[in-house]
């Protein structure tokens, strides 16, 4: 039995390594980024499916995705290691050296880029490296000077519907801009009710979120109330330009309206238990609103 165990070792570092290089990537975040690309290519698409193309859409935004995630643990090391919710991640842990992740995070989004510049469109690949750009050279050193931050990181996190759109039609238009805003505003709240949630935590790693400047938490309230708003505004315009009809209307809107609904609650009492109610709504609400849109409109949306 004791000679077997080496063995078993042997086999969990490999395990253990690849896990630690799935972490770089916060699957969660990189996977959310592949499914807006793809609902917006299949809103996009004029008739029958490239099949190939979007797989090449899919895995590129995936790896310019997981490529910045990578660069983002990469400069925020000593952040994660200040922080309770972070300081299992590989590089503060000590799992894992900083030249490992930056070798990966440069080549992971460097070999997106290529991808979706050949396996789609340059359109594509361009907006791919504006996303990786912005959120690797802006948002993340923004995170430790202004509450700004969360706005400017809900560019690159809007980016994958302008990726997608292009994807498959080589250029954007107006309904390719609506889908892009609402992710962005969609990021707003979501993003907030999170800082709300670990606001301590945030302002250990020395992190300048709303959350950690606004101690009473009003600013923050109004911020997710009007960002929700605006966020039921912009859901509604997929109508306006046909890119959705009437079934889809009365679904977002009973959808925006409930989002809302505790985006206000959370503002009236601004508690950890409210705030997580909103994280947690927000999950569920961006799949629901981009199948109602993808099932209910799409199949090649005349271009505006």
């Amino acid at each position: 039995m004791s000679e077997g165990l080496p063995l078993a070792v042997s086999a969990a570092r490999p395990r253990a390594r690849v896990a630690d290089f799935l972490a770089l990537t916060k699957p969660g975040i990189t996977a959310m980024a592949g499914a807006t690309a793809l609902a917006s290519a299949l809103l996009a698409a004029p008739g029958d499916l490239d099949l190939v193309g979007l797989a090449w859409l899919v895995v590129g935004t995936a790896l310019v995705g997981a490529g910045s995630n990578a660069l983002n643990m990469f400069l925020e090391r000593d952040v994660d290691g200040r922080m309770v919710r972070t300081q299992g991640r590989p590089l503060p842990a000590g799992r894992m050296a900083p030249g490992e992740a930056l070798a990966f995070g440069m080549a992971a989004s460097t070999i997106g880029v290529l991808a979706l510049t050949l396996g789609t469109t340059p359109l594509a690949g361009l907006l791919g490296a504006a996303a990786a750009i912005v959120y690797v050279f802006l948002y993340t050193p923004l995170k430790r000077t202004t509450s700004l931050c969360t706005v400017v990181g809900a560019i690159p996190g809007a980016l994958p519907c302008l990726i997608g759109w292009a994807a498959v039609r080589g250029t954007l238009d107006r309904n390719a801009w609506l889908l892009f805003l609402v992710v962005f505003f969609w990021q707003l709240p979501h993003f907030l009710a999170i800082a709300w949630i670990w606001r301590e935590d945030y302002a250990r790693g020395g992190l300048s979120m709303l959350t950690v400047e606004d101690g009473e938490g009003a600013a923050t309230g109004r911020q997710v109330v009007l960002q929700s708003l605006a966020l039921l505004l912009v859901s509604l315009a997929p109508v306006a330009t046909g890119l959705a009809g009437p079934t889809y209307f009365a679904a977002a809107l009973a959808l925006g309206l409930g989002f809302l609904a505790l985006g206000v609650r959370f503002a009236l009492r601004r508690s950890r238990e409210r705030a997580a109610s909103l994280f947690h709504a927000s999950l569920a609400y961006l799949p629901i609103l981009l199948a109602l849109l993808v099932l209910g409109g799409g199949g090649g949306a005349q271009a505006s």
